[in-house]
């Protein structure tokens, strides 16, 4: 190999357009993909046009230094990992760059993210057909490597069906135009292919298995004369082994005009999977399988009765049309199912087919939280074979004494499974090793494919002589050493693989638990399985917000992996390693990239994983600061915006008992003034200081007359920092909103808080000292019974999670968490006959990022609706996220996040439209960037109440 430094002077010198990057987080970033592997790559090179590809492969040729071209990195046979230059094809050489709505073709570049070509053809009324369940993030780069199909390929087939033509540059330097024919090939490569091929016309003519999700292996026979010779196809599923693909004509098809979504029922997963092949005669769209023990007890509610379900797809001219052949395909299918149901909305259909999209990751986790892995992850059988195939392959699952949960494309006869392997012990691995072998047995046995959608990289390679044999597999060897005769691209993938228990992502990490603040009980108090949460998926690496999701605002203001949840995981996973982030918790390539966490918590609620990167990012700032007293590392030293905006509750606090405030205010609409103590509390110089209100809610409280002899069911109305002292009036408001309800707020007579920002700035010493001296002042409550209303989202969700994994020891920090309540809850629970008042209004605004994570809002839109007030708030993160917003070198981020959902939303609103945010923050963004004046739900509620 390569010297690194000479190799990365040679890059920069040839490589004219795009970034060359040799650094630690550069490299971490590209250690793995979506599967179990984890390889560490020399550099990554993001090229800007095919000069720069060209470039890069002649230096890494001249100096012997193998290349992977790699997309999205969603792979999950670690066919996106390397050991050499890594070509990372998703910042720029991502251009549609033609779209022929009449031939029905689109030109793309490598990188171009499925949905964006999606999106692009719609306006024509066509798209692409194969649809992964990372459509929203894969590129079409990696589709052609892997030769992706998707939920839609019983109607429109997989990538390879939809290739028309392919320029790819080999390890050589020579460009390739590939099509039918062969006319663009190079001679040499021409010529000795079609040697190869015609003295093994026989073997290639018998054998390769007929079935619709064959991706195993070189597509060898696409280069038979009776096929046309389609090259294309032949290079569609190689896997980036045989040249990099720099452009690529695509077909694009009609889009019907109406879909019905059709969920069929059955008594468990065998019969559903029988019954799938019955179904094709109907021409759907899709014919997707999943049983009860991968879908939540929510999403089990909006299902029809059953065991196991096939969501059926069917499409017509029109809603009518569509709705027939449903019905017509339902009454068909109704002897064999339990029950079933039509869904017809568009927004119905995209909430459960969120439910399958989101497989791929909720299945790392089985139902008792221990965790589950790739390996087997999308074998395909005959789909008449299906069911007879599942039993099989439940009953070598019990050999095993191992546990997996299927679903999958049942149409196409393709089962994906994550399945409960050891891989962190010797004895573990070695079962995992042994259950492959067996497992590719009974797939042979079937008629079957080992990989039928995600290709075999190094997961399933090994095994391929047991699908073609040795003959057949020697063929493979002899078509890479005609591409590619030096083996410089993606070396050790495919053709005379790495073993399938090399290069394990997890053999670096520490097998003793890592000492850690955080109580992590979803993952045995492990830090290190905490991280193993994140298997590369990357949902959160959308760049445009669907619904209600929050993540990832940073990835989506920046658009860098490093900034993405996946990548603020790996270089975790990294720095636990030690191999290339070597300084362990003082790790500056960790800190750059946690230094635009927004702490928004929406990974913890969107990631099908539930990575919870907020409180990664605390726990790493804590130790970051701290140092560790073992080793004698000291602490690094904490920006000046720890203490001003970290403690906070405290700054208010001594400003309200000083009687300050009036001479704060003042001093704040002083220009220099203002300046210098931005400057040295370390705030941006581009935010204003927030006015403070002159009385306190809790000072306003003690002078109400009568509160303490006033009747009705009591409730403790938490005095949260942000509503005691920068929003009072959200307070009083809540206590007239309660009190018509017939309830009788209660206020803590000493300060709580619930030690949110100690919390998000890594002050975890001090914000554990807050939450005891809390728990000590509500305790009598607690001991009474008594709910607890909390008006601020962040600090309700605090209080439900911070508190108990911080305090993991103390008993009372759970049943604080049980007492929480949000303000729509609490009149929902303990108000349930109070009828609010009519507002009848328009709404717009923000849910706050910390409640749709933690909490939700299903009360919320309840009220609001009950009021009549209608409509939806934004989803997304407001961008300002407490302190984050607020410091110094994040106002940039922290206004492109409130760009992306919240400001266009307002700027769209009619006349006339309320606008409600129920957190501080948010409600602060609003004014701040766009001048809206916003208020808390409580505080329209009260306004409509008939005076007393």
């Amino acid at each position: 190999m390569a010297d690194a430094r000479n190799l990365e002077r040679a890059l920069r010198a040839a490589v004219r357009g795009g970034e060359v990057e040799f650094g630690a987080q550069d490299r971490a970033l590209m250690t793995m993909d979506a599967s179990n592997y984890r390889r560490v790559p020399l550099g990554v090179v993001a090229p800007r046009d095919d000069d720069d590809v060209a470039a890069a492969l002649a230096v890494c040729r001249e100096q012997g230094v193998p290349v992977v071209a790699r997309g999205a990195g969603t792979s999950i046979a670690g066919q996106a990992t390397g050991v050499g230059v890594v070509l990372d094809f998703t910042r720029h050489m991502r251009t549609i760059e033609q779209l022929d709505p009449d031939a029905r073709t689109a030109v793309v570049r490598p990188g171009v993210i499925l949905d964006d070509l999606r999106g692009a053809a719609g306006a024509f009324g066509l798209t692409f057909g194969p649809d992964p369940s990372t459509h929203s993030r894969c590129t079409l780069g990696g589709m052609i490597g892997n030769n992706s199909c998707g939920s839609h390929s019983v109607a429109w087939g997989t990538t390879a069906d939809n290739v028309h033509e392919l320029e790819v540059l080999t390890y050589a330097g020579e460009r390739a135009r590939l099509g039918r024919g062969g006319e663009g090939v190079p001679e040499r490569l021409r010529a000795g292919v079609s040697s190869l091929v015609q003295g093994e016309l026989a073997r290639l003519r018998t054998g390769f298995p007929e079935l619709p999700r064959r991706i195993s292996g070189y597509a060898l026979d696409e280069l038979l004369p009776e096929k046309g010779e389609d090259w294309a196809r032949a290079f569609t599923g190689s896997e980036g082994t045989l040249g990099v693909l720099t452009r690529a004509t695509v077909k694009l098809v009609p889009t019907p005009g109406a879909r019905v979504l059709a969920i069929l029922g059955y008594a468990d997963e065998s019969a559903a999977a029988e019954a799938a092949a019955g179904l094709l005669q109907h021409q759907p769209l899709t014919v997707e399988g999943m049983a009860n023990d991968l879908v939540s007890d929510a999403s089990r509610a909006s299902l029809p009765r059953g065991g196991a379900w096939l969501f059926v797809e069917v499409g017509g001219d029109d809603a009518a049309h569509a709705k027939a052949n449903a019905e017509a395909l339902c009454a068909a299918a109704r002897e064999g199912t339990t029950a079933h149901a039509l869904v017809t909305d568009p927004a119905g259909q995209r909430s459960l087919w969120r439910v399958r999209e989101d497989a791929s990751g909720t299945a790392t986790r089985m139902p008792d939280g221990s965790e589950a892995w790739p390996g087997w992850e999308d074998c395909a059988v005959p789909p008449a074979r299906l069911g007879a195939y599942l039993r099989d392959f439940r009953k070598l699952l019990g050999e095993y004494g191992l546990r997996g949960l299927p679903y999958g494309h049942f149409g196409d006869g393709c089962i994906h499974v994550r399945i409960d392997f050891d891989l962190l012990g010797q004895a573990g691995i070695a079962k995992f090793r042994d259950f492959s072998t067996a497992l590719a047995d009974t797939v042979v046995a079937h008629g079957g494919s080992l990989s039928g959608e995600h290709g075999d990289g190094q997961a399933r390679a090994e095994l391929l002589p047991r699908m073609y044999g040795e003959e057949m597999v020697g063929l493979f060897g002899r078509f890479k050493d005609l591409w590619d005769p030096a083996g410089g691209l993606n070396p050790g993938m495919l053709v005379r693989p790495d073993p399938l228990d090399a290069n394990l992502r997890f053999a670096p990490l520490p097998r003793n638990p890592v000492d850690v603040e955080f109580g992590y009980p979803h993952d045995g108090g492990d830090f290190s399985a905490a991280v193993r949460r994140c298997v590369g998926v990357a949902k959160c690496r959308n760049e445009t917000a669907s619904g209600a999701s929050v993540m990832c605002p940073s990835f989506r203001a920046t658009g860098e992996e490093k900034h993405s949840t996946r990548g603020r995981a790996r270089l975790l996973h990294e720095m636990l390693a030690g191999e290339v982030v070597t300084d362990g918790w003082q790790s500056e390539e960790v800190h750059d990239a946690l230094d635009l966490c927004l702490s928004c918590k929406g990974c913890k609620s969107d990631c099908p994983v539930g990575v919870d990167m907020a409180t990664y990012k605390a726990e790493f700032l804590h130790h970051y600061h701290k140092g560790d007293d073992k080793t004698g590392t000291p602490g690094k030293r904490r920006p000046m915006a720890h203490y001003s905006m970290g403690w906070l509750p405290l700054w208010l606090r001594l400003a309200a008992t000083s009687r300050t405030v009036p001479l704060l205010n003042a001093g704040a609409r002083v220009p220099p003034l203002a300046a210098l103590a931005k400057r040295l509390g370390g705030l941006a110089p581009e935010r204003d200081i927030p006015a403070l209100p002159r009385t306190p809610f809790t000072h306003w409280w003690r002078k109400q007359p009568g509160r303490a002899e006033a009747g009705g069911k009591p409730v403790v109305l938490w005095p949260d920092t942000f509503t005691n002292y920068l929003s009072p009036e959200a307070g009083s408001a809540a206590v007239r909103v309660f009190q018509d309800a017939g309830l009788r707020p209660v206020v803590p007579p000493k300060q709580v808080c619930c030690g949110l920002t100690y919390v998000s700035t890594g002050q975890l010493d001090k914000a554990r000292a807050v939450m005891r001296r809390t728990l000590d002042r509500i305790e009598p409550a607690l001991d009474a019974g008594l709910p607890v209303a909390v008006l601020e989202p962040p600090c309700a969700a605090a209080l439900q999670t911070d508190v108990p994994e911080l305090l993991s020891d103390d008993p009372r920090a759970k049943r604080l968490a049980k007492a929480v309540r949000t303000f729509a809850q609490t009149l929902e629970e303990h108000a349930p006959d109070w009828e609010p008042p009519r507002v009848d209004r328009p709404v717009a605004g923000q849910t706050h990022c910390h409640q749709h994570a933690v909490i939700g809002e299903a009360a919320d839109k309840r009220l609001r609706e009950r009021a009549g007030l209608t409509g939806e708030l934004s989803g997304g993160c407001c961008g300002l996220a407490g302190n984050f917003g607020f410091e110094k070198g994040h106002y940039e981020v922290s206004a492109a996040c409130a760009d992306d959902q919240l400001l266009p939303a307002l700027r769209e609103a009619a006349p006339g439209t309320e606008i409600l945010a129920d957190g501080y923050s948010c409600r602060t963004q609003m004014d701040q960037l766009g001048g809206y004046s916003s208020r808390h739900l409580a505080e329209v509620l009260a306004e409509h109440l008939p005076r007393r």
